[in-house]
């Protein structure tokens, strides 16, 4: 099989650090989330570093590979033409599942709006090679997929980390984005061995690494890509380069951006980790092709079509899993009971989370909404959240939001906020903006004043 591209050292290209990174001495490539991009409007930023010749990769965030549903053909068909048109070597997406519910399972379609942890179980194995050979059949370029971290841990699980990695490597002949950071978010929230996992992963099936940093609060690592990137992580990074070369090293940084010194120190000591491991272990195998395998696909090349799991995965297979994922994502997000096995604590934990994530990212889609509500924007979200679980994307849920304090509002309310908020609503719930000209305004003005008698 063809090795990946050495991609060398990057990172993550954002809207708000672009100006930085494109004056960042160093930088062989940058990552941007795909579902951000328009693959005819792209930034101009991304643009120039692509006539500099820096390589661009698209990362998913939105397939949810490790759902028990097939892979969307309409989200598929966006991550490749985002590859196509970015002229990628490669496109990436991750270990995990979104949404659950829907039909499959008779139960109400739920967006987690963030990713959440696949259980390693033989049932979710055999369904995640399905997704991936199918994701693999729809794109021009290979995929590698990425490990995440995860709050809690699924009941009863089969393999470790290692093993779930490996025999999914093994079985469809993904690559693998392996994110350090990640492994030490498990190491203090789940107990998993990072140096353990590393042994047992498929160390010729790397694609990349992503490094990122977050904070420890109770006891509970946090995967921010806010903070400084721990010294912990950079030292499994360099237990990682002391068993293999990585093709490439990525720095994630999503939020609180330092200023360009201060990126481009996060980015030399990443350097300084990996030349540290591969000082150490200058025999260590050649990251960038995945395993051995036998068989014949399209797409990103071999795969297996045969042994554990192969062929087409089961409804029923499918059905157990999505029932699961469907009882975890709706005590997250909707406040069901607790599906035995979890930890109770663990979960309270998440669902806050979940929920205060919600509440940035719908203030970043709709930036109006915490200027109007002022200081009780947060609250007022997070208390519409424990009832209104995310069934759709953050601007419907912006609109939703925004109606449902109106409806709900105490008669005390501050009346300007009330205007300014029904405004907001009136003018992004139609189909098109309603009209700025005079005569349209007044219209609605005299209309308003004949409801009220």
């Amino acid at each position: 099989m063809e090795r990946t591209a050495r991609l060398g050292t990057g990172i993550g290209w954002r809207p708000e650090i672009a100006d930085a990174v494109e004056r960042m001495p160093g930088i062989d490539w940058v990552e941007a989330v795909s579902e951000n991009l328009c693959p005819g409007h792209l930034p101009d930023s991304l643009l120039r570093l692509r006539e500099r010749g820096v390589t661009v990769v698209p990362h998913g965030v939105s397939l949810g590979l490790g759902g028990a549903e097939r892979p969307d053909a309409g989200r598929l068909a966006a991550l490749a033409e985002r590859a196509e048109v970015l002229g990628a070597p490669l496109v990436t997406e991750h270990i995990a599942f979104v949404r659950a519910g829907g039909a499959l399972t008779a139960s109400p379609a739920l967006e987690a709006g963030h990713l959440l942890p696949v259980p390693r179980t033989r049932d979710a194995l055999d369904v995640l090679c399905e997704n991936v050979r199918i994701a693999q059949d729809a794109l021009p370029v290979p995929l590698a997929v990425e490990n995440i971290a995860a709050l809690v841990a699924w009941p009863d699980e089969e393999l470790t980390e290692g093993q779930f990695l490996y025999e999914l490597a093994d079985r469809t002949g993904v690559r693998l984005l392996i994110d350090v950071a990640n492994l030490h978010t498990n190491h203090v929230n789940l107990g998993a061995d990072p140096a353990e996992a590393l042994a047992e992963l498929p160390l010729e099936a790397l694609a990349y690494v992503h490094v990122a940093g977050g904070f420890e609060r109770d006891g509970v690592w946090h995967d921010s890509h806010a903070h400084p990137v721990a010294q912990p992580v950079l030292d499994i990074l360099t237990d990682l380069a002391s068993r293999v070369a990585p093709p490439g090293v990525l720095l994630e940084r999503d939020e609180n951006f330092p200023d360009g010194d201060g990126l481009s120190g996060e980015v030399e000591a990443i350097r300084t980790a990996v030349a540290k491991g591969r000082a150490g272990s200058p025999g260590a195998v050649t990251g960038g092709a995945a395993p051995r395998t036998s068989g014949a696909g399209s797409g990103s090349g071999s795969r297996p079509r045969s042994g554990s799991g192969s062929g087409s995965t089961g409804d029923a297979v499918r059905q157990r899993l999505g029932l699961a994922q469907a009882a975890l994502l709706s005590a997250l997000v909707a406040g069901t009971p607790v599906p035995e096995g979890f930890d109770r604590v663990r979960l309270g934990v998440q669902a806050r989370a979940l929920a205060g994530k919600r509440a940035d990212v719908v203030g970043k889609v709709a930036p109006e909404l915490p200027v109007i509500l002022g200081a009780g924007y947060r609250p007022a979200f997070l208390a519409y959240a424990q009832g209104s679980p995310l069934t759709g994307g953050y601007r419907r849920d912006a609109l939703d939001f925004a109606a449902h304090v109106l409806r709900t509002a105490p008669g005390d309310e501050d009346p300007a906020v009330r205007r300014a908020l029904r405004e907001w609503w009136l003018d992004r719930s139609g189909p098109v903006p309603r009209s700025r000209r005079p005569g349209a305004r007044l219209a609605r003005a005299t209309r308003r004043v004949l409801l009220r008698r």
